[in-house]
């Protein structure tokens, strides 16, 4: 029997890369697992219509003539965009940890929202911006990651990659926060993510829920998976989400944050995938 071909991404944001583990999804006596790695190295010929033609390339290059596609996360927003784009050739997304890109989103992550719920891993976050700049931390961010002086772009990738491993699951996880002060992936990692943020994703503000955008997508099955404790993509997201899209299947797991490994939120992506190998 034949089954059909899926594509994954990572969590966490542009330039945040795949893990090998996150094909445990995935039955491999079911699936062909293609992971797509975003761009993560010069900024230029960098945005999300980019990346989907990237996916697009990729998938004319293997010869798969319609394939599901998994996102989460930022993952999510790329996976909404690619099959906006390219309707006719998702058999079924699967989506986690809904982001949209919208400013709401955007301050509720950077400004105002998740430091409410983790004060002493905001106060870290927060620590190499001056007073004066607090006003705009998404502004003050991009000012120090693309800084000339390496010891300034260093302590701002590190502090922001932080940042979001600390918030990422529901229960605080020490080794999952150590990734941060690992080689130059903390600072690739916040270059791609502030420059995607700064330019708002590179999409109108609520694109991808746009009724036009929404139509395109009516007839593909879609599962949504959301932590309701989801500190990263608050819940909201997926909630509005599935408010213009009501064919879509939506689940807010009651004990579960962002994380894609958190095993509630785990088992039902499974569990999603497991019920689309036939289609």
């Amino acid at each position: 029997m034949s089954y059909p071909p899926i594509q994954p991404y990572e969590t966490g944001g542009p330039g945040a890369g795949t893990k090998e583990k996150e094909r445990q999804f995935f039955d491999p006596e079911a699936y062909k697992i293609v992971r797509s790695a975003r761009r993560s190295g010069s900024l230029e010929e960098n945005t999300t219509w980019d990346l989907v033609s990237d996916i697009e390339k990729l998938r004319e290059h293997m010869k798969i003539e319609k394939w599901i596609v998994f996102g989460g996360s930022w993952g999510s927003a790329l996976s909404l965009a690619y099959a906006q784009t390219h309707p006719e050739r998702v058999r079924a997304l699967i989506l986690r940890g809904i982001f949209t890109v919208r400013k709401s989103e955007l301050r509720f992550l950077c400004q105002e929202g998740a430091s409410h719920i983790f004060p002493d891993a905001w106060d870290d976050f927060l620590a190499p911006i001056p007073e004066e700049e607090r006003s705009d931390i998404i502004a003050a961010y991009h000012k120090r990651v693309m800084s000339e002086d390496n010891q300034i772009r260093t302590a701002a990738g590190k502090a922001w990659s932080k940042w979001i491993l600390a918030i990422g699951k529901l229960r605080v996880d020490p080794d999952y926060i150590a990734r941060a002060t690992q080689g130059d992936w903390a600072l690739v990692y916040a270059r791609i993510a502030f420059h995607y943020i700064v330019n708002d994703g590179f999409m109108r503000e609520g694109q991808l829920l746009e009724k036009q955008s929404i139509d395109k997508i009516r007839r593909i099955p879609t599962v949504i998976v959301q932590g309701r404790y989801d500190m990263v993509c608050p819940a909201r997201s997926a909630y509005d989400l599935k408010k213009v899209f009501p064919e879509a299947e939506l689940t807010i797991v009651p004990d579960a944050g962002h994380s894609a490994m958190e095993i509630p939120t785990s088992k039902l992506l499974t569990e999603a995938a497991d019920r689309f190998r036939t289609l």
